[in-house]
């Protein structure tokens, strides 16, 4: 029986011509964590910032103690007349310096005396 082509070295092509869809996916599955553990830290960073508030001191000092140094740049803490705090944080995009959008949080204490 006699083979027209070989065939050696075809897995190694096609591993090839797959890595760019491998790294596409990977990224983005890295994105979707980064943004869904930015999710997570507002949350965070809104209790923090409310139990801040209910105790007479400063919400948004708070609020950045809360997060990590990447997410703490652009965030923005707003007060509320019902006592409620709302953070808003950008996520960071995985590769560069931009910002994929934000994300927020809102939280609310009964003040203490």
């Amino acid at each position: 029986m006699r083979f027209i082509r070989s065939q050696h070295g075809q897995a190694a092509v096609e591993l090839v011509a797959m890595l760019p869809v491998i790294v596409l996916v990977a990224g983005s599955v890295w994105q979707v964590a980064v943004a869904g553990q930015a999710l997570w830290l507002v949350g965070s960073a809104a209790r923090a910032a409310a139990r801040a508030h209910a105790v007479g001191l400063d919400p948004e000092a708070a609020a950045r103690s809360a997060l990590p140094a990447r997410l703490e740049r652009g965030v923005r803490v707003r007060t509320a007349r019902d006592g409620s705090v709302t953070v808003v944080v950008p996520v960071p995009a995985v590769l560069g310096p931009a910002r994929l959008g934000t994300v927020d949080a809102r939280a609310r204490f009964e003040p203490q005396s």
